[in-house]
Formats: C-alpha cells, sequence, structure tokens
C-alpha cells in the first residue's frame, strides 16, 4: 500500500493467504512413518513355534555328537567300562535327552512368555518388556548353558560310579559343558535370527541409546571360542596327555584328532557365518536404504532389529533421514515466504545485513477497492479470492523470470533482475504487465487490480535487524512504480509504465507501448512520462 509522504509503505504481510496449497503437517523429526498394521498375535505364534522346533533341535544335535566323542572317540583315563555299564550310560543318555527336550522347550516358552503377552495385547511395549524382548537371545543362551551344567553334573558322577575314576568324571563333565558353550552360541545366534521381526517392533518407537546386547567383536569372539576353540583346545589337551604317557593307542590318538578337527572345521564354519549373517544382514538393508536415499527418496527408513550398536547405527540413519526430511520442509516454507531464488542465494552465500545495487525492472499491483469488496463479501471469500489473485500474479511474474518480492495486504512488489541477473528484465516486466491485467480481468470475478511498472538503479538486500530481517529492493523504481500503481487506479487501462523501463526494453516489447504525457508523481519533484498499452 502507498503511505502519505510518498514511499511504499511496508505492511504486515496478510497471515491467512498462503501462496500455494498448505503442505500436511508432520511432526517434526519423526523417526519411522505409519507402517501397515502387523498381525502381532500371528507372529507370537510364528515366533513360538521356532523356538519350539530350532532351539530343542540345536540341543539335540549338540548332545549327539558330544555322545560320539565321549563314548567312541576320545581316551576316557580308568578302566573302560563294561557292557551293562555302557547300556547304564545309553539309557541315562536318552532319559536326559528326553528331560532336556522338555526342559528346553518349556524353559524357552516361558522366557518368552512376557514378550507373547505384550505382542498378544497389540500395543506398545512398556519398560520391562521391551529390555526382555531386547535380551531374548542372551536369556535363552543362559538357559541353554543352564541345562548342560545340569547334564554335565549327572553324567561327571555317573562316570565316577560307573569308571570309579574321580579323573574321568571330571573330564566328562569338563567335555559336556564345553559342549553346552556351543550348544548355547548356536542357541543365541538362533534366537536373535528368529526375534528381528519382535525387535524391530519394540525398538519401532523406542530405540535404545546404549546397546543391550553383546558387541560386534564379543558376537566374533563368541563364534571363535565356542565353534573353533573348544575343538582345537581338545587336540591339545588330547596331545598332551598322550605325550605324558597315557595309554592312548596311536589309532585312538589319530581318531581323536581327526574327530575334533573335522568339528572345528564344521561347527567353527557354522559359528562364523551365524555371526557374520547377524551383523551382515542389517547392514545389508542398511546399505540398500543408503542407495534410496542417494537417489533422492528421503521418505526410506531401516527397521531397528538389533540391540548392539548395530541398533544403534539404525536408529542414527533414522534420524539423519528424518533431519533431512526436516530440513527439506524447512528449505520449502522457507522457498514459499522468501522465494525459490532467495531461498537458493541466502544457502549459497550465507545471510548477512546490506545490499548490493541493481539495475531491475520493478512491477507494483495493487487491488482497486478491497476495503468495499470485503465489507460485501464473506471473509472466507475474500480470502479466496485473494489467493486466487495471488496466484495469477506468482504465476505470471514466475513464467516471465521475475520474483514476488512481497505481498502487502492486497498488493504485490515484483522484481525482475533481482536477486538474479535476467537477460532483459524491463522488456519481461513489461510483458508480464500486459499478460497480468489481461488475466486477471478474465479470471479475477468482482475484483480489479491497477500494476504501475518501472526500471532503474535499486539496492537489492537482506534489510532489518541481525535478529529479523528480509530480503527486498529499496530505491526510486520501487517508490515510482507504486505511485504509477496508484494513478493506474483512475485509469481505464489500469496499467501504467514509466518511460525509464520503456526505453529499457528490447525491440520487441517497446512498440507495444505508447509514451503520453509528463506527471509529477505524487511525493516526487521530477516528472515521470508515463506510457500506457498501445
Amino acid at each position: 500500500m502507498l503511505s502519505q509522504d510518498g514511499t511504499v509503505a511496508a505492511e504486515p504481510t496478510s497471515p491467512a493467504i498462503p501462496l500455494r496449497p498448505a503442505p500436511v503437517e508432520t511432526p517434526a523429526l519423526e523417526l519411522v512413518p505409519d507402517r501397515p498394521s502387523v498381525d502381532t498375535a500371528a507372529l507370537a505364534r510364528r515366533i513360538n513355534w521356532r523356538f519350539s522346533l530350532l532351539l530343542p533341535a540345536i540341543n539335540l544335535t549338540t548332545i549327539v555328537v558330544t555322545y560320539v566323542f565321549l563314548v567312541y572317540v576320545v581316551p576316557l583315563p580308568g578302566p573302560r567300562p563294561n557292557a551293562s555299564q555302557r547300556e547304564l550310560t545309553l539309557i541315562v543318555a536318552i532319559v536326559m535327552t528326553l528331560l532336556g527336550w522338555v526342559a528346553c522347550e518349556r524353559i524357552g516358552k516361558r522366557s518368552f512368555m512376557p514378550v507373547r503377552r505384550w505382542l498378544d495385547r497389540q500395543g506398545p511395549p512398556d519398560e520391562d518388556e521391551l529390555t526382555r524382548t531386547i535380551r531374548q537371545p542372551v536369556v535363552q543362551a543362559a538357559n541353554d548353558v543352564a541345562i548342560w551344567l545340569v547334564a554335565a553334573i549327572t553324567f561327571g558322577v555317573l562316570a565316577v560310579a560307573t569308571r570309579s575314576s574321580v579323573g574321568a568324571g571330571a573330564l566328562i563333565a569338563v567335555l559336556i559343558v564345553l559342549g553346552g558353550l556351543s550348544s548355547s552360541a548356536l542357541t543365541y545366534f538362533a534366537v536373535e535370527w528368529i526375534m528381528r521381526p519382535v525387535l524391530a517392533l519394540a525398538l519401532e518407537s523406542d530405540p535404545r541409546a546404549r546397546p543391550l546386547l553383546p558387541s560386534i567383536g564379543t558376537r566374533v569372539y563368541l563364534a571363535w571360542e565356542a565353534g573353533t576353540a573348544i575343538a582345537i583346545g581338545g587336540i591339545v589337551v588330547v596331545a598332551i596327555a598322550y605325550l605324558s604317557g597315557s595309554a592312548i593307542s596311536p589309532h585312538r590318538m589319530a581318531a581323536t584328532v581327526i574327530f575334533l578337527g573335522a568339528i572345528a572345521l564344521i561347527l567353527g564354519a557354522v559359528m562364523i557365518l551365524a555371526a557374520i549373517r547377524s551383523v551382515v544382514d542389517p547392514l545389508r538393508k542398511l546399505r540398500v536404504a543408503m542407495k534410496e536415499l542417494e537417489s533422492g527418496n528421503a521418505e526410506v527408513t531401516v527397521p531397528v532389529d538389533d540391540g548392539s550398536e548395530v541398533g544403534l547405527m539404525q536408529a542414527a540413519f533414522n534420524r539423519m533421514v528424518a533431519g533431512l526430511r526436516e530440513r527439506d520442509r524447512v528449505r520449502d516454507l522457507f522457498g514459499r515466504h522468501v522465494g525459490e531464488e532467495v531461498a537458493r542465494s541466502a544457502l549459497a552465500r550465507g545471510l548477512e545485513l546490506g545490499g548490493e545495487l541493481r539495475v531491475a525492472a520493478v512491477l507494483f499491483v495493487d487491488v482497486v477497492g478491497s476495503t468495499a469488496f470485503a465489507a460485501r463479501r464473506d471473509p472466507r471469500e475474500v480470502v479466496e479470492t485473494l489467493n486466487h489473485f495471488f496466484e495469477i500474479v506468482v504465476d505470471v511474474v514466475t513464467v516471465y523470470g521475475g520474483w514476488v518480492n512481497k505481498f502487502e495486504g492486497d498488493s504485490a512488489l515484483c522484481a525482475f533482475g533481482a536477486p538474479t541477473e535476467h537477460p532483459d528484465a524491463a522488456a519481461a516486466a513489461l510483458a508480464a504487465g500486459r499478460e497480468l491485467r489481461d488475466r486477471l480481468r478474465r479470471e479475477l470475478d468482482g475484483l480489479d487490480a491497477a500494476i504501475g511498472l518501472s526500471a532503474g538503479t535499486v539496492v537489492a538486500g537482506n534489510i532489518g535487524a541481525a535478529r529479523r530481517y528480509e530480503y527486498t529492493v529499496i530505491g526510486d523504481p520501487v517508490n515510482e512504480a507504486a505511485r504509477l500503481t496508484e494513478l493506474a487506479k483512475s485509469r481505464e487501462c489500469r496499467l501504467l509504465a514509466s518511460e525509464a523501463i520503456v526505453t529499457r526494453a528490447g525491440a520487441r516489447e517497446a512498440p507495444r507501448w505508447r509514451l503520453g504525457e509528463s506527471l509529477v508523481l505524487r511525493g516526487r519533484s521530477a516528472p515521470t512520462r508515463i506510457a500506457a498499452p498501445a
């Protein structure tokens, strides 16, 4: 709007007039977008079934290997048991295996029960349920070790009774414990794999700030110890016993070494592969997500399905992507408020007060009779009409390479040649003025507007204080364009330009304008020769 002293008054921008449809509001730093609902009850049943099948199978396989090793391979001290003693050992082994199977299944289900109750409830887990979910691999592995300790004590006592040798009983107990360590390590990796879908649900809304599971280094060490070190240690023990003069035949010694070597190769490979997969699988998903992000998909996220530092990295990636989405949203809002050109310039150069001289063309457009229009119309209709008015202004000015500097109530100030250079700013502004007038007449029902154009040297830059400023253009051409707009309200053509902008226009645009009389515009001392469309 125009002030009484002949300058352009900087009225507050109307707060209810968005340039474009408002973006959908999203919470700041949203870590994970809404996902399709999961049938948690079915998931709980599937996890429970896998526990019932896989955990006893791991223990049964390890029991068979340990039994074959103790009975047929390793040379034990003391007299060899007779047939009845071997039958007793076999019966006890079968009974212990069945009891161990039942105990493993029951204890595994009991340890999983808090997680099952949370999944059946179909809501977010509480702190205790979340911790129990994350630590399921550790809990199940510890249950496995406890069962094998009972078996080690039982068979150690039985060996002392049947062989009358404390050394044989101690060796058998130690070897069973070593077998239990291998079984528990396999159980840990199996449970971690089984629990990944549940862990992703548990950590979806509350990623942990610190790891609750063994680190990557600990997993690799565990895999090496349980899969390779135990078998190699057994070879070393047997070799020491042979060299110390124990009654071990070369044939028995060779069989023992071959058996332990095969176990080291097979079990070691299985354990290392399990440890590698526990790390590589989430990292592979993370790598795929990073490729998606690199290709421009800022909505990508990864499920946080690991309780170690790998899970922390997954959560950090999601926070990073959420921050990028928030940054893009802020940049989009910033661009809508100040214009894309100003936003790009601010991001490239930084923000500082002051401006620079530029030769630019200025277009000022103001609604005619807006007060009367607002008085006789519903406020919502007024806002809708003004929104349409400003939408036309933005469309036309943008097409001709201009920049909408600001909206001032029911008027707009537009510049050509600032903040970026324009090859023919004057001609573009004049052409935009003609098209803008025609479109407003055709498309704006019940509302009229006047347009004024001028050109010359302006100051373009950040004006204001250090804590609050805006990018704008200031100078005599701005005031002249505003005064021409005021004059155009009384002319039928509703479009006036100064001689300065017409003479700066190229040969293609200048003939479309007709120079007329010279007038001293309000608030100015020098006369301005006025031009109107030819």
